[in-house]
């Protein structure tokens, strides 16, 4: 058994945010001295070692709660799914790494988009309808979609970035702020708009897919800086729930 201060030290995380994680649940103790210290066993030296994991990956505490009370939770598979999404990031990162060199380089003439890649969004869009929204969904936004020029459309995805740009301005606020809400509601509105009828259920499966769907996550986040996705996903959770 651990001393809290033992535990502190060994981890890097403060003795505060240790009585933190204990008051929200998140790791309870393993005991307690006789003057009432905490204690902590190596299974619960485990648990801290993922949700330090988690919290590196962008996880908010309340989602690496629900992952690690999850009786089938397994930590072998979870970072499998995460590792290809680190190394999407990765590829996101080297091609603006790469833009920012050759601007450097020759200028800032070179009109070079693929980094940005705003088109998927379409497709991206097109593929939550059909999956959350069934045949009605997917057949509204292949309607609006094909009524379109494919510089509209362009336009349109362009707009959604923006929106998830703005996601970025106010993500340090909390999931459930005025702001936020404001800003899931515009974002449910634009995919009405301009794709199908957003449904809280399909905004609902919209927002998993955010988070947890690389290529959604990758695109999100280079709108509006890392962790955005992840804000979005809440935003939108507390918006439907």
């Amino acid at each position: 058994m651990k001393t809290v201060k033992q535990i502190s030290d060994i981890s890097g995380v403060s003795v505060r945010t240790l009585h933190h994680y204990d008051s929200i649940g998140l790791l309870h103790p393993s005991g307690y001295t006789e003057s009432g210290y905490r204690l902590y066993d190596n299974n619960a030296v485990k648990r801290l070692h993922c949700i330090l994991i988690f919290r590196e990956l962008g996880f908010p505490l309340k989602k690496i709660k629900q992952l690690v009370d999850d009786p089938d939770f397994d930590m072998a598979d979870e970072m499998k799914k995460h590792i290809r999404l680190l190394r999407q990031q990765k590829e996101q990162t080297e091609k603006l790494i790469s833009l920012a060199e050759r601007i450097i380089e020759n200028g800032d003439d070179i009109m070079d988009f693929t980094a940005f890649d705003k088109s998927k969004m379409k497709k991206y869009e097109q593929e939550a309808a059909k999956r959350y929204g069934k045949t009605d969904a997917y057949r509204q936004s292949t309607e609006k979609t094909a009524s379109r020029t494919e510089a509209e459309n362009l336009l349109i995805a362009d707009g959604m970035m923006k929106l998830f740009a703005r996601f970025g301005d106010i993500k340090e606020s909390t999931p459930d702020s005025a702001e936020a809400k404001q800003a899931v509601t515009t974002l449910k509105d634009y995919i009405t708009a301009n794709y199908y009828e957003c449904t809280n259920e399909i905004l609902s499966g919209l927002g998993i897919m955010y988070a947890y769907d690389e290529r959604f996550k990758a695109n999100i986040d280079a709108a509006g800086g890392d962790g955005t996705a992840l804000f979005v996903s809440q935003a939108i959770a507390e918006y439907t729930k």
